[in-house]
């Protein structure tokens, strides 16, 4: 069994793209082609994902993934996330509805395709939405999760003086990070 996290990840955004929904990866993914690249890869999508387009999504999908369409459903409802999980690999993708944290479709809006080889593409979050997001989850996390902080240095670090600083210090409060913000462009 070969282990490609972007072919699972360009399986799920193949089916949204025909279904004709917006969708951008964020996570560990995106954050290794941004940044530092890390072992562990987990798959984050949001996606402006509407009730109408959960049956399509779930008919698509089933072969390849557990998907619970209930729980697909609650997730568009309540703007929330719902789990898939690949059977082949058991890699899990975390799917988030747009509108649950106050960046979604900033983060829809500014997507960028990236080229992840042999002519295949993922929109993913770009790099300062990354960092407002690892940094988002490292202060939901009481502040202890070491790879967030990291993945999100890591970002600054590479990405270096291209890193858009006014765009972070602007959205950073609507996270409640900007101390973190300020702390990270002080290390990086």
């Amino acid at each position: 069994m070969t282990f490609d996290p972007i072919a699972v990840a360009l399986t799920v955004t193949s089916v949204l793209d025909r279904l004709g929904v917006v969708h951008t990866i964020g996570g560990s993914l995106a954050a290794s082609f941004a940044g530092e690249p890390r072992t562990s890869i987990d798959i984050d999508i949001v996606a402006a994902l509407g009730e109408a387009d959960v049956p399509a999504l779930v008919v698509a999908l089933e072969p390849d993934f557990y998907i619970d369409g209930d729980a697909l459903r609650r997730a568009v409802r309540d703007r929330s996330s719902a789990n898939l999980v690949h059977h082949e690999t058991q890699l899990k993708i975390d799917l988030f509805v747009a509108g649950g944290t106050p960046l979604d479709e900033q983060q829809l809006a500014r997507r960028r395709a990236v080229d992840v080889g042999r002519g295949r593409v993922l929109y993913m979050h770009p790099p300062e939405d990354i960092v407002l997001q690892k940094l988002r989850w490292y202060r939901l996390g009481g502040e202890v999760s070491d790879r967030q902080w990291r993945d999100a240095l890591g970002i600054a670090r590479t990405q270096g003086p291209r890193l858009d600083r006014a765009y972070l210090t602007r959205f950073a409060p609507a996270l409640g990070v900007e101390d973190l913000i300020d702390r990270l462009l002080h290390e990086a």
